[in-house]
């Protein structure tokens, strides 16, 4: 049987990740979930991923290597940049949750909107995307929306507000080509919004766990 380690940063989604792989996987697997909220709040908190939580995230993914895992998954898009240069050194794959959404983003259009409620997402989602046009040999043209209110709900465990606001800024959005959710915090908001905006919407979770499902194929 195959074992997947996850990395999350958010309770709620640490709360509901589990359950949706195990539905969109083709086989019974382990799973192992790691919980690491300071690696959200600490950079929102401060502006900047430090040297300390780089090094705190190489002890996480390691900690996970130790499981035995046959693939390891951050679900956090804060995460992926330091993922990228931590990949080197783990003999497991390690899937960060918006390698596939990053990708699948660039095939829309030139205008993409990256909306976020945490703003240390905005930064390593957008470059996420921007290599991906490049590796593509396509041109975007990259937009943001940050709403830290959001944020400072989905903490509160006030995930009825948090889903208000995010409602109430997509009445906003118009001319894009396409709508990347920056956070799998977000995904149950996918449908809404592109309903709302009537723009192509992505969010992470169900493209990452398709990859994660050819992965361990």
């Amino acid at each position: 049987m195959k074992s997947i380690a996850l990395i999350h940063t958010v309770k709620s989604v640490a709360d509901t990740f589990e359950a949706k792989l195990r539905a969109g996987v083709s086989q019974d697997i382990k799973v192992y979930n790691m919980l690491d909220e300071f690696l959200a709040k600490n950079p929102n908190e401060i502006g900047e991923f430090t040297i300390e939580n780089r090094n705190r995230l190489l002890n996480d993914v390691k900690t996970a290597e130790m499981t035995g895992a046959d693939v390891i998954v951050t679900t956090c898009s804060t995460l992926t940049p330091v993922i990228e240069m931590i990949r080197p050194f783990i003999k497991a794959p390690v899937i960060a949750i918006d390698d596939a959404m990053a990708k699948k983003s660039v095939t829309f259009g030139p205008k993409v909107l990256v909306m976020a409620t945490a703003e240390s997402t905005i930064e390593p989602t957008k470059n996420k995307v921007a290599a991906e046009a490049a590796l593509a040999g396509v041109e975007v043209e990259l937009s943001e929306m940050v709403l830290m209110d959001a944020f400072k709900a989905m903490q509160s465990q006030n995930m009825k507000e948090h889903d208000r606001i995010l409602r109430d800024r997509s009445k906003e959005i118009k001319g894009f080509d396409c709508i990347v959710l920056a956070q799998a915090s977000m995904a149950h908001m996918e449908a809404e919004i592109e309903k709302i905006t009537g723009c192509p919407t992505l969010s992470s979770p169900a493209l990452c766990i398709a990859q994660v499902n050819e992965a361990i194929k």
